[in-house]
């Protein structure tokens, strides 16, 4: 965990957020800023500030985390109609936040390529 970490500090319970999955691995909850009616992003507990500091270890968190996508868009009634599940690395790409999450994005048609 870090400290500074605004993450981290939703995983610890220290801020809260509207949680929508839980599982050992992996926390998801609602966007604070909603890009789609559906905008759920969905965290590994373990800190890891970006893409780039994936481990050979992280392999099966990741796949817990489109795992948990899976699941939240079938819960949300996204999974049939279509949704988006994207990652951002470093601030070049939109990464704001800095510890990996994965967005879950759907209920509206996505247009390609995203802005």
């Amino acid at each position: 965990m870090s400290e500074d970490c605004l993450f981290c500090k939703i995983v610890d319970g220290d801020v809260p957020a509207d949680i929508v999955y839980e599982s050992d691995s992996a926390l998801a909850f609602r966007d604070i800023s909603p890009q789609a009616p559906t905008h759920v992003l969905v965290i590994p507990r373990k800190h890891i500030s970006t893409i780039n500091d994936l481990d050979e270890f992280d392999r099966q968190l990741v796949g817990d985390l489109f795992m948990a996508a899976k699941q939240i868009a079938a819960q949300e009634g996204i999974d049939e109609s279509g949704y988006r599940a994207v990652m951002n690395c470093n601030k070049g790409a939109g990464q704001s936040v800095f510890h990996i999450h994965l967005h879950v994005l759907g209920g509206r048609g996505l247009s390609w390529p995203p802005g």
